[in-house]
């Protein structure tokens, strides 16, 4: 469902308040599959960079940003000691 939300968000350019509902009761409710979180990250990224605009006002759903931002730093390579 996170996938086909997202890629009507890239198609229109902008995320519906609804979709952006949607897409976190799918995160609270962990109900995702992985290519679902990658998605996640994408239209994290786009949001904001402004790639894609939001229909609703005010800061972007949390469990959207705190994974965002968790994942993209588990991403990063980590120093290994010697």
């Amino acid at each position: 469902m996170i996938r086909s939300l997202v890629k009507s968000a890239f198609q229109t350019g902008c995320l519906s308040v609804a979709s952006e509902g949607l897409i976190g009761q799918v995160l609270a409710n962990k109900g995702y599959q992985s290519a679902d979180l990658d998605a996640v990250v994408t239209l994290y990224k786009a949001l904001h960079s402004g790639q894609i605009e939001r229909e609703a006002r005010g800061d972007v759903t949390r469990s959207l940003v705190e994974y965002g931002q968790v994942y993209l730093r588990s991403m990063q390579p980590t120093a290994v000691p010697c």
